[in-house]
């Protein structure tokens, strides 16, 4: 596909679900109460192949909400990026999916066979207040038992470098991890929408843009939402190839 629009598209994204095991103050997509439901795997591995068709992917990831409360679907998606050559296949999880060890052992070692080669484990002061370290941690343990690179992805307040009590409880809790020997990613910095302009307003430019908006002119990533949506249209409804030939801002 020859299209001036993505030019420069290699990645693909997918929200697998909206619901989530956290009630994070700082969420930017708000509260998720009543969130339901999630992508559906067929249709999204189809979407995957043919997207590999007909450009150069370098990079897949799934996320949420928890996308973990779908461990099948996320598979899915990661087994059929594997074999279409995508090398960067990234999962996003706070960890937090079941307190059963043997459902947690299962899923680890599932996502390992699916060929994810990187989890980013979402730990800090804003995850950690409604979501319990004891099953977080034997994830961790998990992860590092079966090869699967990791790295922490906290959120910081302000700047990673910033002293406020958030900054300095996600660094406590952190140091309680240190004995797993997984690196500390940058994590990502929290900007003003959903909760975090609700609860987090007095530390936070308003300013500021949302960091992962795509140019509508140049599309760098093909982004799913657990509904279907993807640009302006939805996969549901139509073929994303449909979908990419109708694309216009």
């Amino acid at each position: 596909m020859s299209h001036e629009y993505f030019r420069n598209t290699d990645r693909i994204e997918f929200i697998v679900t909206m619901a989530c095991t956290g009630r994070c103050k700082h969420c930017s997509e708000g509260d998720h109460i009543n969130c339901k439901g999630h992508i559906d795997r067929d249709v999204a591995v189809r979407s995957v192949r043919t997207i590999c068709e007909h450009f150069k992917i370098r990079s897949l990831m799934t996320f949420g909400g928890e996308p973990l409360l779908y461990p099948e679907v996320v598979c899915a998606i990661h087994l059929m990026a594997k074999e279409m050559g995508i090398e960067e296949r990234q999962l996003i999880t706070n960890g937090f999916f079941s307190k059963d060890k043997e459902k947690i052992r299962k899923v680890v070692r599932d996502l390992a066979a699916s060929g994810v080669n990187e989890i980013l484990l979402s730990v800090d002061a804003f995850h950690q207040e409604t979501i319990p370290l004891e099953p977080v941690r034997f994830f961790a343990e998990c992860v590092v038992e079966s090869g699967i690179p990791a790295e922490f992805s906290p959120a910081w307040l302000v700047s990673r470098e910033d002293n406020n009590p958030y900054n300095v409880k996600t660094r406590e809790i952190l140091a309680g991890f240190a004995d797993l020997a997984i690196p500390i990613g940058k994590g990502n910095v929290i900007f003003p929408s959903g909760n975090a302009l609700k609860y987090l307003k007095e530390y936070l430019d308003e300013s500021v843009e949302d960091p992962y908006e795509d140019d509508p002119e140049d599309i760098r990533s093909i982004s799913f939402a657990e509904n279907g949506d993807v640009l302006n249209g939805n996969v549901y409804e139509k073929d994303i190839l449909e979908i990419l030939e109708e694309y216009h801002p």
